[in-house]
C-alpha cells in the first residue's frame, strides 16, 4: 500500500504532466488558430467543466464578503494578464527554456511574502532566492545575445503570476478552490472573446478541434491532480514534486519540437530547482521549530 505522501508525490507528477501536455497542446494550436480565438474555445470548455464541477460541490452555496469578491476579481485579472504574457513566450520560445523561467516562481513569492506580507524568511533562504535568480540570468542571458521581447514577457509573467499568488494569500480559506478557478476561467475567455473582435473568425479544423479538447480537458485534469495532490499528502512532501514539470517539459519539446536546451540553460534551469527544493526544505525546517515552540 502506498503512503499519502506518495500518493500525493504521484498526483502532483501526474498534475505537471498534464499542464505541460496542455502547454503543449497550445503551442501547437498557435501555428493554426489566432492566440483569442484559441482563449475563447478554450475557455468555453474549461468554464463549463468548472462551472458544473463547482456546482456538484456546493462552491455557489458560499457567501462571500465583499473583500473575497473584490480579492477574486483581483486575482482573476493578474490571472488573465499571466495568460497573455505566457501565450506570447510560449509561442516564441523553447517550452523548457521557458517552464525553467516559471520554475523560479517559488522564489519569487517566498520574496514578496517577505516584502508584503512580513513573513519571516531567514538569510539562508534570501541567499538561496539571490542563486535562483542568477539561475534565471544564465537562462535569458540579457547580455548575450539571449534575450528578446519574448523573454522579457516570461519574466513579466513570473511577476504578474507572483502578485496573483500573493493575493491568493489573503484569500480566506471559506472561498471555495473551485470558485476562484472558475472566474478566473470565465475572465480569460472574455479577454479572448474581447481580442477576437479584431481578428476574423474562422473554425477551427479537426486537427485543432482535437488539440483544443486536448488542451481543455489536460488543464482541467491538472488543477484537479495538484488539488488531489496537496489534499493527500503533506504540504512540504508534495510541493517540491512541482519540479517534475521541467522534465516533462525537456521530453515534450525534445521529441515533440526537437527542442534542446543548451548547457547554460541547462546549468541556470539547475540552479533554480535546487534553490526552489532548498527553500522548501528551509520552510519545513522552520515550521517544524515553530511547532516545537509551541508545545513547551
Amino acid at each position: 500500500m502506498l503512503s499519502d505522501n506518495a500518493r500525493g508525490a504521484l498526483l502532483m507528477m501526474a498534475g505537471m504532466a498534464a499542464f505541460t501536455l496542455s502547454d503543449s497542446f497550445m503551442k501547437l494550436l498557435g501555428q493554426e488558430l489566432p492566440m483569442f480565438q484559441t482563449l475563447v474555445w478554450r475557455g468555453l470548455a474549461v468554464s463549463a467543466v468548472l462551472g458544473l464541477w463547482a456546482w456538484r460541490a456546493g462552491a455557489f452555496r458560499v457567501v462571500l464578503t465583499g473583500h473575497d469578491r473584490r480579492l477574486i476579481v483581483l486575482r482573476a485579472l493578474f490571472d488573465t494578464a499571466s495568460v497573455w504574457f505566457f501565450l506570447q513566450a510560449l509561442y516564441h520560445t523553447p517550452i523548457a527554456n521557458l517552464t525553467a523561467i516559471m520554475q523560479a516562481l517559488p522564489l519569487t513569492v517566498t520574496l514578496g511574502a517577505a516584502l508584503f506580507l512580513g513573513e519571516a524568511v531567514g538569510w539562508k533562504r534570501l541567499a538561496a532566492i539571490g542563486v535562483g535568480f542568477l539561475g534565471v540570468l544564465l537562462i535569458v542571458r540579457p547580455e548575450a545575445g539571449g534575450f528578446d521581447v519574448y523573454a522579457l514577457y516570461a519574466l513579466i509573467c513570473v511577476v504578474v503570476v507572483t502578485a496573483r499568488d500573493l493575493l491568493t494569500r489573503r484569500m480566506t480559506k471559506a472561498i471555495p478552490s473551485l470558485l476562484v478557478a472558475l472566474v478566473n476561467a470565465v475572465f480569460v475567455t472574455l479577454f479572448g472573446a474581447v481580442g477576437m473582435l479584431g481578428e476574423t473568425v474562422q473554425l477551427p479544423s479537426p486537427q485543432a478541434a482535437l488539440l483544443l479538447c486536448g488542451t481543455s480537458l489536460a488543464i482541467v485534469g491538472g488543477y484537479l491532480m495538484t488539488v488531489m495532490a496537496v489534499r493527500t499528502g503533506e504540504l512540504a512532501v508534495v510541493t517540491p514534486f512541482r519540479y517534475v514539470g521541467l522534465i516533462w517539459a525537456l521530453i515534450v519539446g525534445f521529441f515533440l519540437f526537437r527542442e534542446w536546451p543548451d548547457m547554460l540553460t541547462q546549468l541556470g534551469a539547475g540552479l533554480i530547482v535546487a534553490t526552489g527544493l532548498f527553500t522548501f526544505y528551509r520552510e519545513r525546517v522552520t515550521a517544524r521549530k515553530a511547532r516545537a515552540r509551541v508545545l513547551r
